[in-house]
This record gives C-alpha cells, structure tokens and sequence, in this order.
C-alpha cells in the first residue's frame, strides 16, 4: 500500500504548522506590547486571534508558499515568508473593511503582528531546516530504494535522488540494466545483476523500485512483472507503462516525472486516521495484555518453567523483519520438535504449519488410549489470549489492528513472486482471511488471494468492519479470530 500525497502541501505539513504557531506567537506578544496585557477574555480580539490563524491557512495552501521551502536558501526563504505575511496582512485588512469593524480594532496591534509575524516566521524556518538537515529526523523516516539504472545515468540518477532533501527515499542498492562491472556507485553497492533482482527484492526489506533506463529490453521487462506480482512499489522514469498495474499515477522524484504503480494507494488523512486507531486499540489492548499476563503467567510457569513472553522473528511490510510477541503458550522445546511433525501439517504445501492437535502446546497430552487432552496453552491459543501481547507491536508501529498475518522467516523463505503480495502493507493482529474462518482454510493461495484482496481494496470502514467481527470472534471463543 502506497502513501500518495495528492497535495503537495501535505510533504511539509511540519512547516505549516510552525507557520500557524509563529503567527499565534506573533500575536500574543504583539497584544503585550500594546496593551500590556493579553486580552483573550475580551471576544473581539480573541475571535481576530482565530480570524488571523484561519486566513495563514488559507494563503499557504491557495498560494502554495510551503513548495520546495526544504530547497530555498536564505534569501528566497526571507522573500517567501515576506510574501506570505504581507499576503495574510491584506487579506485580513480587507476582510475587516468589507465587515465594517476595521476601526474597531488597533492598527498599531495588526502592524506590530506582521512585523512580528515575519522575523518569527523566518527564524523558526530556518532553524526548522537546520536542525532537519543536522539530525536524523528524516534519514530515519525514508523509504528503501532500489534503483534499477542504465550504467549510462547511474551517477546522475542516484545524484538527484541524494541531493533532494524534500523527497523521503534513501537508496540502498543499485542493479544495472546492462553488464558493468562497477561493484558500487557512490558509495551505494551493486546489490545484483538484473537477472537476480526479482529474488533480492522478494528476500530483502525494500519499499519501493525506481528504474530509470534509456530502454526496455526483454530482461527489466520481466523483472517488472514480476514487481508488480510482488505488489511491489515501482517508480518508473521511462516510457513502457504496460506492466504498472491498474492504479498507476504521475509522481515526482528527484525532480523527474515517473509513474508509479501499487496495489492501492492511501492519502495522508486515511495513513493518519488508520494509525490513530490503532494507536487507540493498541493502548487498549496493551492494558488488557497485561492483565491477562498477570492472571495466565503464573499457570504457565507452574506446568512449563520458563518466560510468559515468547518472541519470534517474523517478517513484516516490503520485508523488514521484526520481533513479534505473544504469550508462550508452547512448551520450551516447540521449536526443536516441529520437523518431527510436519507429517501432521494441514498445509500440505508446507507454506504454513497448522495442527488439528499440536503436542508442543502447555498441557495437551494423549494418555494409553490414544485420548487427547487439552490443557491451559490450548485454552489460551483457542481464545487468542496469546495474540494480545502483539498489542505492544502495534504500539511500536510494527504492526496494525488490521492486516496480513506476518510470515516466520521459514515459511518466506519459500514464498514464489505472488505470495510476497502478502507483504505489501504493515502486518496485523487480524484480517481478511483469519474472520473468513482461519482454522476451516488450509490452502495457502487461498490465503493468498484474500490477504491480497485486503491489500487492493483497503478501505478505513473495512477495517472497522473486521476489528468488529474479531471481537465477535474473540468473545464466542471462534478460532476464527486473530
């Protein structure tokens, strides 16, 4: 899933709001400096206050004044903030005189804003850009690139990309079109030849491709199918569009018009509303997880010494790995005897590994009749109490409510092309396939059609739609759930 920013507003939503608070500074010190005093109990001057604050906002989005500020040295910044200020200040001169109440208000008040209002402006703008350009608040929030180049333009290419401070894309690899035998270009490595890119993105953390070439040969023609397959990510600076899938737009890097392609797009408002729910469902959870450790944790160390916690490498969105946890419901040495029962799997294909009933699970035995025996760790795992701990990965932004179910790293190490379609957007708790009755589906491309139907069709009221249906689950005791 792609984070489409229709506006280009929105890529420094962080200055409009210095912006906003430069102006409300400006007018607080200006009311002290006339008056002595802050006079927000008086109506009139607190309603200007918020006029003043609503027409910022519209001048910077209608006239754009945020476009390239990260690339403005310190004269064109001292313009633009010129421009602006003195466009709010008229607007806000002609407002009052179209209402009548102009002489209402002190002119030495408004005067003094604006004077204010354009040194706060400047010099928050400025230390702004310095301390983004001295700190690694945007180097840790860039995507991973890798650029797939024509020798010819490699140089150039990865130039423009590093010297654009207001793009969120750092290149981690370079694969060439044509033979080379370059190892590293600007200090980034030749990761693989092209005939080998397929394979490295589909194994390695990798938000994104950005191929830029002179001409499509029948080699990166393939390794553009087999992206889109992956619902990987594809910049795309060259013509030949007829394996960008079905929800290409116009974008702009490094200054050069590409087209990317993705599975589904989000815009900002949706990436924020869906990260505030899960912000909010994971401070809930987070507490229920921990009373439910506190209750369950003593039964699990009285029948299996050992940590409550258990922690598992699992792979999650493009690739990147991370540690998943949940309560341990296994005896300490699951993980040793599981080849000993792949012979029971559901999955015949191996791509998954389920148990109708799992012997490594706290409690479950088979007495001389061949009887089975459930015990705590199955009466956990059976109400998902387990799962609540991944509350804690949601909270650290590893994780989703809503998602696809993230892969041990043996289960992707098998994954073909199509199956990486499960990797395109942040794992979750639940998803499509797991409400659509996890323990009945045993098919792994059935699973892999739905989780990539979750993906191509995302929308903010399906999630709440399968948040709802897992509590339903949750609470019946459906294994359905989670």
């Amino acid at each position: 899933m792609y984070k489409r920013y229709r506006q280009e507003w929105t890529k420094h939503l962080d200055f409009i709001i210095i912006e906003e608070l430069s102006l409300l500074l400006a007018y607080v010190i200006a009311m002290w400096v006339r008056f002595g005093d802050l006079l927000f109990e008086d109506t009139m001057y607190r309603e200007l206050g918020f006029i003043l604050f609503l027409i910022d906002f519209v001048v910077v989005l209608s006239l754009n004044t945020m476009h390239n500020v990260l690339k403005r040295g310190f004269f064109a910044e001292l313009v633009e903030t010129v421009k602006n200020c003195l466009s709010v200040f008229a607007v806000a001169v002609v407002f009052m005189y179209a209402l009548k109440v102009s002489s209402e208000y002190s002119r030495i008040l408004l005067f003094v804003t604006l004077i204010l209002h354009i040194v706060i402006s400047y010099v928050t703008r400025i230390t702004w850009k310095f301390i983004l350009s001295h700190s690694n608040i945007r180097k840790n929030s860039k995507y991973s690139m890798l650029a797939v180049l024509d020798p010819a333009i490699a140089e150039e290419t990865l130039e423009k990309i590093a010297n654009n401070p207001g793009d969120c894309y750092k290149v981690v690899g370079v694969v060439f079109t044509k033979r080379d035998k370059r190892t590293q270009v600007l200090n980034i490595p030749v990761v693989c030849n092209i005939e080998d890119a397929s394979e490295y993105v589909c194994r390695e953390w990798i938000d994104s491709v950005y191929i830029g070439c002179e001409k499509v040969n029948k080699k990166l023609d393939r390794f553009m199918e087999d992206c889109q397959q992956m619902t990987v990510i594809v910049h795309f600076a060259v013509a030949g569009v007829h394996h960008m899938g079905n929800h290409p737009f116009g974008n702009r890097i490094a200054g050069e018009t590409v087209l990317t392609s993705a599975a589904r797009y989000a815009t900002p408002l949706e990436y924020a509303l869906k990260r505030a729910v899960d912000l909010a469902g994971g401070i809930v959870g987070s507490i229920a997880a921990l009373v439910i450790i506190a209750i369950v944790g003593p039964m699990i160390k009285k029948q299996s010494p050992g940590p409550i916690l258990y922690s598992q490498e699992r792979i999650g969105k493009n690739g990147k790995k991370f540690k998943m946890y949940k309560i341990r419901s296994m005896y300490m040495n699951a993980d040793e005897i599981k080849a000993d029962l792949m012979e029971q799997n559901r999955n015949s294909d191996g791509m998954m590994f389920k148990l109708d009933f799992d012997p490594r699970v706290i409690g479950n035995t088979i007495d001389e009749n061949g009887n089975e025996h459930r015990g705590i760790g199955d009466f956990i795992r059976r109400r998902s109490l387990d799962e609540f701990p991944q509350f804690f990965n949601v909270l650290l932004g590893q994780m989703s409510l809503v998602g696809t179910r993230p892969p041990t790293v043996d289960e992707w190490e098998k994954y073909k092309f199509h199956h990486r379609a499960r990797l395109g957007c942040k794992p979750g708790l639940t998803g499509i396939w797991q409400t659509s009755g996890r323990s009945l589906i045993t098919d792994f491309e059935e699973i892999v059609k739905l989780d990539t139907k979750y993906i191509t069709e995302w929308s903010l009221s399906m999630d709440l739609k399968l948040i709802l249906k897992t509590a339903r689950m949750v609470i019946v005791g459906d294994q359905g759930a989670l």
